[in-house]
């Protein structure tokens, strides 16, 4: 049987009223970053292959690599590892039943979004 007050009922949670909480973001950014952390490791699968099939082809795929462009996305995914790296550590300290708390869990959120910019930074000055 159909369902007849199906345009009376309201969407939950309605988008004019939801408000997006560290948590729940930096949730969403882990698995972003997760995915985004694949084409840093095509380019360098491509890289790898330019090198075995000669110099031509190599030196094209190092053009690309260290340009820019290249060199933007290899240190966003170094970012983004750091930060997949922390989130991890964040929900292993969750497996343990503990930080649950929301003062806590806002606290550990911070914690990752900034030791991961802080990483990011400590390992492009020692490279």
């Amino acid at each position: 049987m159909a369902d007849v007050n199906r345009g009376k009922r309201p969407l939950s949670p309605h988008l004019t009223i939801y408000r997006p909480q560290l948590t729940s973001m930096t949730s969403i950014f882990t698995r972003i970053t997760g995915n985004a952390m694949l084409l840093a490791a095509l380019m360098i699968v491509w890289w790898l292959l330019a090198a075995a099939t000669g110099p031509g082809y190599y030196d094209l795929a190092r053009t690309v690599i260290t340009s820019w462009f290249g060199s933007l996305i290899m240190i966003l995914s170094l970012w983004a590892l750091w930060y997949h790296f922390c989130a991890g550590l964040r929900h292993l300290y969750w497996d343990t039943g503990r930080g649950f708390e929301i003062k806590q869990a806002e606290r550990l959120g911070i914690m990752v979004i900034a030791g991961s910019f802080i990483l990011t930074v400590l390992t492009l000055i020692l490279i």
